[in-house]
Order: C-alpha cells, then sequence, then structure tokens
C-alpha cells in the first residue's frame, strides 16, 4: 500500500483514519484471532478439533484475501497440511508454501477462475471422513471461484454478470443468479467436501454478513430460489438480455426439472464450521477509534448502508451540514463514518466505481460548505474496475475543476468520476491490500 506521506496534506487525517479500519480487518491477526493450535488440538472459536483424528488437511478457497489468509492459516498449522489451493484475484499475493495461489478475474470471471475452481472442487471431492478441510472465504470469491452448472458455459456466467453489474442490482441479488448457474456456490463446496470436517473462515464484504452471500456461499445453506432469479431479472428489466441458456436453466429450475441449491437438513451440513473473522462494522469502530484519537467528534451511521450512490452521497452532505450549521448531532470537529455497500446504475460510457461515484455526487453537495474533507474507498484497494480504491474531495474540489473546464454534473451522468478525479490528483490509491470488507466512507467537518 502507499504510504500516509504521498497523499496531500489536507486529506492526512482522513487516511489516517480509514488505514486504522483496515489494520483492524487484517486476514492475519483476524485469523490468530479465532484459530490457535496447542499441540494437536485446534481450537477455532472456541470449538476443539483434534488433529490426530484426521489423516490429512487440506485449504482451499477464493477471494481477494484468500492468499493472506492462506499465509495466516500456513504460520498455523505449517506442514500438517497435505494440499491447498486458492483463488485469488491478479496481484493480491503473498509467499505460501504448503496452498498454491490461482490468479483469476474479477469482477467479471475469466478462464484461470474456471481452472481453479475445478482444482478446488476437485480437491475438495476427493476428501473423505479422515480428512480435515478449511475454507478460507473472502469477497470477490462469487467470480474468482467459477465453475458453471450443466448447461451453462462461461461466457454465459460473464456476461450475466456484466448486465447484472451494470442493472445497478445489490450484490445479494446478483448472488442469487450466481449460485443458481454454479456447481459449487450456494452449498455446492460443502457437498463435494463430504463426508469431511469442513471448517470455514469468512472475511465479509456483504451487508449483515449473510453466510449465504459471502463469496455467493459455498459451504452453507442456500436459502434462494430459481424464481427469486427470475423475479430479479424482472425487477431491473434484463430478462431479455440475459443469454438464453442461463435463461433456459432458471426456466427449467423453476419447473423442478433442475435440482435446486442446497438447503438447510442436508447431511453434508452437519459437519461443517462457519466462523466470520472480519467484517465491515469492526474496520468501522477501529476507525472510529482514530478518529477520537485525532480529536474528532465521531459519529458511526452504519455498516449497513446501500441504495443509489448519488442518494447516500446526498444524505451524508445534508448530515454535514446540519453539523456547521446546528452543531447537531455533533459539535465541530466532527467525523462522520459509515460503511456497507452501494450501487451504480450506470447509464454513461466512462470510467468509475462506486466509491469515486459517491465522492463526486458529494462534491457537488459541498457549495457553501468549507473546511469539509470527503472521503470514500474500497477496503480492497480497488473500485469498480480501476486502479484507484476511491476518491477525495474537499470545498476547493469544484473550484479546481473550474479552472481545468471540467463540468463535475457532466461527468457524473456519464458514469465518469475516475477521469474526474485523476485530472485532479484526487484519486485514492492503495494498491491491494489482501483484505476485504466492503467500503469506508469519512467525512470530516473541521473548525
Amino acid at each position: 500500500m502507499r504510504r500516509l506521506s504521498t497523499f496531500s496534506d489536507r486529506y492526512k487525517n482522513a487516511v489516517e483514519i480509514f488505514m486504522a479500519g483496515l489494520q483492524a480487518v487484517a486476514p492475519g491477526p483476524a485469523i490468530k484471532h479465532f484459530c490457535q493450535l496447542d499441540g494437536d488440538l485446534l481450537t477455532v472459536d472456541n470449538q476443539k478439533y483434534d488433529l490426530n483424528q484426521f489423516e490429512k488437511i487440506f485449504v482451499l478457497g477464493a477471494g481477494k484475501a484468500g492468499a493472506s489468509m492462506a499465509k495466516a492459516i500456513e504460520e498455523i498449522l505449517g506442514n500438517r497440511i497435505s494440499a491447498g489451493i486458492i483463488t485469488v484475484k491478479y496481484d493480491h499475493l503473498e509467499e505460501l508454501e504448503r496452498v498454491k495461489i490461482q490468479e483469476a478475474g474479477h469482477p467479471v470471471p475469466d478462464r484461470n477462475g474456471l481452472d481453479g475452481a475445478r482444482a478446488i472442487h476437485q480437491l475438495a471431492s476427493s476428501a473423505d471422513e479422515k480428512t480435515l478441510v478449511i475454507c478460507l472465504i473472502s469477497g470477490g470469491g462469487s467470480a474468482l471461484m467459477v465453475l458453471p452448472a450443466e448447461g451453462i458455459t462461461l461466457e454465459d456466467k460473464q456476461e450475466t454478470t456484466r448486465i447484472l453489474l451494470a442493472s445497478g442490482a445489490a450484490i445479494q441479488e446478483i448472488n442469487t443468479v450466481r449460485k443458481h448457474l454454479s456447481a459449487i456456490k450456494g452449498g455446492g463446496l460443502a457437498r463435494a467436501a463430504y463426508p469431511a470436517t469442513l471448517i470455514t473462515l469468512i472475511l465479509s464484504d456483504v451487508v449483515g454478513d449473510n453466510l449465504d452471500s459471502i463469496a455467493s456461499g459455498p459451504c452453507v445453506p442456500d436459502h434462494g430460489t430459481f424464481a427469486d432469479c427470475k423475479t430479479i431479472f424482472t425487477r431491473y428489466s434484463i430478462e431479455d438480455k440475459i443469454p438464453a441458456g442461463v435463461l433456459s436453466r432458471i426456466d427449467a429450475g423453476i419447473a423442478g426439472a433442475a435440482a435446486e441449491t442446497p438447503k438447510a437438513g442436508e447431511p453434508f451440513f452437519e459437519k461443517t464450521q462457519s466462523v466470520i473473522v472480519g467484517n465491515n462494522f469492526k474496520a468501522l469502530l477501529k476507525a472510529k477509534e482514530k478518529a477520537d484519537q485525532l480529536g474528532y467528534n465521531s459519529l458511526l451511521l452504519s455498516s449497513m448502508i446501500e441504495g443509489e450512490t448519488r442518494d447516500v452521497a446526498a444524505n451524508h452532505i445534508a448530515i454535514a451540514r446540519e453539523i456547521q450549521l446546528h452543531g447537531y448531532p455533533l459539535q465541530q470537529p466532527a467525523c462522520i463514518l459509515s460503511g456497507g455497500e452501494t450501487t451504480v446504475r450506470i447509464k454513461g460510457a466512462g470510467k468509475g466505481g462506486r466509491n469515486q461515484e459517491f465522492v463526486l455526487a458529494a462534491a457537488l453537495k459541498l457549495t457553501g460548505m468549507k473546511n469539509v474533507v470527503v472521503l470514500s474507498g474500497g477496503t480492497d484497494g480497488t473500485d469498480g474496475p480501476t486502479d484507484a480504491a476511491g476518491a477525495f474531495a474537499d470545498e476547493t474540489t469544484l473550484q479546481r475543476a473550474e479552472k481545468i473546464d471540467f463540468k463535475p454534473q457532466e461527468y457524473l451522468d456519464n458514469n465518469d468520476s475516475y477521469h474526474f478525479f485523476e485530472a485532479l490528483g484526487d484519486l485514492f490509491k492503495t494498491g491491494p491490500t489482501n483484505t476485504n470488507v466492503m467500503d469506508l466512507r469519512i467525512i470530516l467537518i473541521e473548525t
């Protein structure tokens, strides 16, 4: 990640608060907090496993934080690990000795992701009742672990993913569809690993930490149905864009001609344990602690904020304006914190992500305000299909844009926030952070 000193002084406090949040969800310490080895006894969140009962230990999984999670497991179990494979986003790497890394595409799956998922499924399927399988799941796992169901091609999944991402559908809705097009998601990996003992360690990037939504829940029962998929297509008016093969599978599932995803009560869920080792709320709590240390009166709005990015930005700035005008609900200097995952309905042909779009929409609402700093960033270090985690804005943003003849509203309308902030030098670039717990939004109102 970039050093703090590389960011503009006017944004320094916001960056420090953001980085403090990241530290709270670093995969290594998070896993070691929940997993301890004492001799041959492995304790995972107070549940104990006698390793003498197992002949093999497999480590597998997928997600942007997978390499750092695997490194922590290697440090705990060492040469007890018999084999392992994880799929991660390109360049999200660590030096590993026992676990193989497969790099793959995100957010649209690619051939490498397919190869990795096949290898993961094959390793899981080779497990028996004397095998302990440790599955490492983090944000991005849905795209990175792609194994199409019968009758579905990789191209079908790629196109469907693109359509859903552009529609403004929530991640839970996107994952509902993904699960019903997959042989490994929605409990499919747990089914493959049975009758092994399965431990799943999870870094949550989903609002509410629903286990069946994080990386599309490969190791837990699925609550969604084929009918839900059809409803999602209708809700976003995209049914006529979805590939024919996908529609055929959904219709077959509704008619009972294709098997539903595994539900609660299946025997292969009886020998499983799932533990969330880190989430957005933990990151926000640490960010708030840092803001307090820096002398701000801080307000943690919520870790569960969803909705259209531009509307969320307007609401945040409205609270900041209330603080400036009336000292309510906080006195200045103040820090507003929030997390979660907003959505962007793509109508333009520009480049950006939900965090950059949040900051641009917020900047347009800062007219007449002084001493305000806005930072929104993805905790994984990437925002949409860009190399930036997010962006900064303050009360000078619109003035500086005007000097170079940039019209902010036009860039917002074209979903081109990346090029707007690139020209101003206000992109927030951290590089891969090897963690992922959704987004952190920080608004500072100075005295």
